[in-house]
């Protein structure tokens, strides 16, 4: 069991379950999906040892063993929500759960029924590493933050949703049926949770239907201070830790290598998405170096509308930072040819008679901003 291993869901799994967890009980079963690996044909009994299970649910008196089976079978009674057009699937989240007298070791497996959900997954889906959610101090947070991670790549940037609805994904919406103390202890909270633990944070705009607020408008993004160093984990070997989804075009598209779409937006002091940092690694066709010296060349330009649309024209069309230190205007923002000077001055009072070399290739760089992506 390890805090960098990955979970992994289909974005409609995420988007179309409601279920009633607590935080202990949503630790065991992330932890659990995070030893599946998404290319599995069938679940396999996942083995825990004791003392990692009870430190991972909040037991701090180890000789306390017996709670463990207790909080299982409990586990095992809870029942997820799946809407699926117009049919309601209500299905146990475990199978079963099998303790060895005297092995130290615990073995549960996931409900059958979940395999479409989890399984064999090769489009529309979430990955996020184990370590976001196992520090969160509310149930929610981590609810909340897998359906904000999911629309993560969004192309508008952000993902609007009733709160009515919300209330029904996350099961508050008894707990919690006034939108102030729904705000306050929730979002908000969740809000703060993110932004400290996770790679991802938001801020929302509340949307009103007359006087009232009916659905809230969040806007998220990369968290750069808490992105985690990804590493070859047993569990995914194609070490994709990125939310795949509808908006991208194609299977190859969406995958993505985390370590260098993480190196590219940490050039950037603007913050861009992981889909706008792709897309500048495919044009420059994985050299970080080039990436490098077109924003530091992007730099010198004044006002620069679109910076990923900019670098990437940078890039496709190699454009070059002046040499000389002569202020950069609109007309002069490209590269200063060299010249003998010695030689100039020669030909300019008539001591040569050599005649004048032809200027060759683009001395002009066409600063076109637009929209790349």
């Amino acid at each position: 069991m390890d805090e960098n291993y990955l979970v992994t869901k289909s974005n409609y799994f995420i988007m179309n379950s409601s279920y009633d967890l607590s935080l202990e009980e949503q630790k065991i079963i992330l932890t659990l999906a995070s030893l599946v690996r998404k290319d599995d044909e069938e679940f396999k009994p996942y083995i825990f040892k004791i003392a990692e299970f009870m430190e991972l649910v909040g037991v701090e008196d180890k000789s306390k063993y017996t709670k463990i089976p207790k909080i299982t079978r409990e586990l095992m009674k809870k029942v997820l929500e799946i809407h699926e057009g117009n049919t309601l699937l209500q299905v146990a989240w475990l199978n079963s759960a099998r303790y060895e007298k005297g092995s130290g070791m615990v073995t549960l497996k996931f409900s059958p029924d979940l395999k479409p959900y989890m399984l064999q997954l090769k489009e529309k889906y979430t990955q996020y590493q184990l370590a976001n959610i196992l520090s969160m101090k509310s149930k929610y947070s981590s609810r909340i933050y897998e359906i904000l991670k999911c629309n993560e790549f969004k192309k508008q940037g952000y993902i609007e949703i009733e709160i009515d609805e919300l209330r029904k994904l996350i099961k508050a919406d008894t707990v919690y049926p006034k939108y102030n103390d729904f705000k306050r202890f929730v979002i908000e909270r969740t809000q703060k949770e993110l932004k400290k633990l996770t790679d991802i944070d938001f801020d929302f705009e509340e949307i009103k239907t007359g006087r009232k607020v009916t659905s809230l408008k969040f806007h998220i993004r990369t968290n750069k201070s808490n992105v985690r160093k990804p590493l070859l984990l047993p569990n995914d070997a194609d070490n994709e830790v990125c939310a795949t989804t509808e908006y991208k075009n194609t299977n190859e598209e969406e995958k993505c290598s985390t370590g260098l779409i993480n190196t590219v937006k940490s050039i950037f002091k603007e913050a861009i998405t992981g889909l706008q940092a792709k897309s500048i690694l495919d044009t420059a066709k994985g050299d970080i170096h080039i990436i490098k010296e077109k924003y530091k060349y992007s730099e010198t330009v004044p006002k620069i509308d679109n910076i990923v649309g900019w670098v990437i024209n940078a890039i496709k069309n190699d454009y070059k930072s002046p040499k000389s230190k002569v202020k950069i205007g609109g007309f002069n923002n490209y590269e200063q040819r060299a010249y003998d000077f010695d030689e100039l001055e020669k030909k300019l009072l008539g001591w040569e008679n050599s005649e004048t070399e032809e200027a060759t290739g683009n001395e002009y760089q066409q600063l076109s901003i637009r929209d790349e992506q």
